[in-house]
């Protein structure tokens, strides 16, 4: 599983010029599944979106996680970010699990989220979304596992 997440001020999700998502301050997480992924491993990323530090505290460090700064969760399905790009000039979709298995384990994704957090908002799995954002910083890392 990789996710890439993007501390935001702002960020939001349209489907059909309709807006199905939105947060403010917090974090734009793009969820890219890959074949071999299970319910262990999206519960372990859940815990480890939670809890990274990626907000600045009193003396400016990045020691606050969006649990801590009560920041809003936007989840977004991006089949995209687990493509292979190893060799050529078009991507292989291979390493991605199939759509059916994919979207059930992203709405997973999605409930234990919302178990866990106050504030999240969702986009639309396997839908054309149009995703908006105010990158703060800009601050953007990738996570595995």
């Amino acid at each position: 599983m990789k996710v890439l997440i993007q501390r935001v001020s702002r960020a939001q999700v349209e489907v059909n010029n309709q807006l199905i998502g939105q947060i403010d301050q917090g974090l734009l997480v793009f969820i890219g599944i890959e074949k071999y992924d299970e319910l262990a491993e999206a519960d372990k990323m859940i815990k480890r979106l939670l809890s990274y530090r990626v907000f600045y505290d009193a003396d400016d460090k990045m020691n606050l996680s969006v649990s801590d700064v009560k920041g809003g969760v936007l989840l977004v399905s991006q089949f995209t970010l687990v493509a292979d790009t190893s060799s050529g000039t078009r991507p292989g979709f291979s390493t991605a699990k199939p759509p059916k298995e994919a979207e059930e384990l992203y709405n997973y994704f999605v409930h234990q989220m919302q178990n866990a957090h106050d504030t999240v908002a969702t986009g639309k799995f396997g839908a054309d979304m149009q995703v908006s954002l105010t990158n703060d910083g800009p601050v953007t890392f990738l996570l595995q596992c």
